[in-house]
């Protein structure tokens, strides 16, 4: 059998002292680092400036346009007094147009409603004291016709007499009419601003029943109005059985008499205005919300009164 030739192993050679290259004393240089070559460098985009920066410029070079472009609060001739959204006092001239205005048309609304308050309260006690004159004629006659007198509120008061039911109210502001209306054009109302301005009383009929029983849409009429102005003259206008004065508002003042004679027709425009029943067409038919609410079938309404805005002036 043929012996495999192996191969001895060869021991590494290793480095005399002598092979060994000596350490160097100094270091070398170091080796400088590569510069980079710099980019073209593109001009900085500058933006726009803002437009209120030019209006700024703008208005420092012109003072009127400064004027013009202030937004804060100015004086009546268009001078800015405070820069915008910073406290100031208001100009002297407004504060002055205020209160002039509020010297002349506010006080003289509040005479106005004083005079009206006062006139309603003399209307109150004259009503009070015809429900008790017509009662002492009436009970002897017939007990059963009631006449009574009732206060609701401050403003407003009733007198309930034979089916019929006065309604008398106060309204709380002070109105003023279009240049042709009533009084209006007359040289008494021309000549003063402030008799331009009225308090007003209402005078109203409704059914008594309407009330007693609730039936919400029975009408009441508008038997007359009474104007009062600042120097208690008076402007009454209404139904055409009203015994409305032919003269000039300037000679109507405000006495107890006056507001006596006013109850007194309104009253006998309501007892001469009869009830009148509906045509029996109209009432074939009722709804269940009329029945549940308690109106009668022959509801009638009063269709007699003749309204007259005209009064001689």
């Amino acid at each position: 059998m043929a012996k495999k030739n192996t191969p001895k192993p060869v021991a590494p050679k290793l480095f005399s002292p002598a092979d060994v290259p000596p350490v160097p004393t100094e270091l070398p240089p170091p080796v400088p680092p590569r510069k980079r070559t710099a980019r073209p460098t593109q001009p900085a985009r500058t933006k726009p400036a803002k437009a209120t920066s030019v209006k700024v410029t703008a208005a420092k070079a012109n003072p009127a346009a400064d004027a013009l472009a202030h937004s804060g609060a100015t004086a009546t001739d268009n001078r800015p007094t405070a820069e915008a959204g910073s406290p100031t006092e208001a100009p002297a001239d407004r504060l002055n147009q205020i209160f002039e205005g509020l010297k002349q048309k506010s006080t003289a609304k509040q005479a106005i409603y004083r005079n009206t308050l006062a006139a309603f309260d003399c209307l109150r006690l004259v009503s009070q004291e015809l429900v008790v004159e017509l009662s002492r004629k009436l009970t002897p006659l017939d007990s059963s016709v009631v006449i009574e007198y009732r206060s609701i509120n401050d403003m407003e008061f009733h007198i309930r007499f034979s089916g019929d039911l006065l309604v008398f109210v106060l309204h709380s502001n002070i109105v003023t009419f279009p240049d042709d209306y009533g009084p209006m054009p007359s040289k008494y109302v021309e000549s003063d601003f402030r008799r331009r301005f009225f308090g007003h009383i209402m005078a109203y009929n409704f059914m008594a029943d309407s009330i007693k029983y609730q039936r919400l849409n029975d009408p009441g009429y508008l038997v007359g109005r009474l104007l009062v102005n600042i120097e208690n003259h008076y402007f009454l206008e209404g139904v055409q059985q009203l015994e409305l004065p032919d003269n000039d508002m300037i000679d109507n003042i405000i006495t107890p008499d006056m507001m006596k004679l006013f109850v007194e027709s309104a009253m006998i425009a309501a007892v001469n205005n009869d009830l009148i029943a509906p045509p029996l067409p109209e009432i074939q038919k009722i709804s269940v919300k009329q029945k549940l609410e308690n109106q009668q079938v022959s509801r009638g309404s009063k269709v007699g009164f003749s309204f007259s805005a005209q009064q001689i002036i």
